[in-house]
């Protein structure tokens, strides 16, 4: 298995030519019909199955969750919440140490910030500064250390991977296939970056609660810093 960094390397080294050619074979409108931003096919509310859908996971990186909250002056908690694996409820409430943050969700688990018109057609309400995770669903590349969002891939061309979206095998414009296969390459660098940072900046914790663990630091889920607690 090579190292983080030797990947890090390889991710600033794609092609970004490469990736459109591939995004282009592969093929992909978006549709919005807002699977990738709910938490699955389970109604929420009267019509709800009695076991509810495993939440909408997205992750998000620090400075997207900053450029969330500014946009829209919301609190951090409005924006992210601790990504869930690793994390356990307890009696005395949830516990323990994650390692990313995932955008909030609402009481359906669904992303909070996903909304439908009257006629079940979804929009992201904060398309214009939706993380990097978002831009490039329902692709990723084929690296260590970078994220395979929503399950296994169901197709690939090259180093370019396609995760289920009914979306995919449609026409896309050539300078639409280039402008997603650029914010993939910057994914995949960020990704590697912020797994870097983690390791460097992680230390042993021994607090009651759930720390998250970022390229920044240890934090609570509110987004302080653990030693400002």
């Amino acid at each position: 298995m090579e190292s983080l960094e030797a990947e890090l390397e390889r991710a600033r080294e794609l092609d970004v030519g490469a990736l459109a050619d591939a995004i282009e074979t592969i093929g992909f409108e978006c549709t919005r019909c807002g699977a990738c931003c709910k938490a699955g096919e389970t109604a929420c509310g009267d019509d709800a199955d009695e076991t509810d859908p495993e939440p909408h996971t997205a992750t998000v990186f620090p400075d997207e969750i900053r450029r969330l909250q500014s946009a829209g002056d919301y609190d951090f908690r409005d924006v992210a919440r601790p990504m869930p694996y690793g994390v356990e409820a307890t009696p005395d409430g949830p516990q323990g140490e994650t390692f990313e943050w995932a955008l909030q969700t609402d009481h359906c688990g669904d992303c909070t910030f996903y909304a439908e018109d009257d006629d079940g057609v979804g929009a992201c309400t904060v398309h214009d500064d939706r993380p990097l995770i978002c831009r490039t669903y329902p692709f990723s590349v084929a690296l260590g250390g970078t994220s395979q969002p929503m399950g296994e891939a169901v197709d690939a061309e090259g180093m370019v991977r396609a995760h289920e979206c009914e979306g995919l095998g449609r026409d896309i414009a050539r300078d639409e296939a280039e402008e997603l296969a650029a914010a993939l390459k910057e994914r995949a660098v960020r990704e590697l970056e912020e797994a870097v940072g983690v390791r460097e900046n992680y230390r042993p914790v021994d607090v009651s609660g759930v720390v998250v663990h970022d390229s920044e630091g240890q934090k609570r889920p509110d987004g302080t810093p653990l030693d400002e607690t």
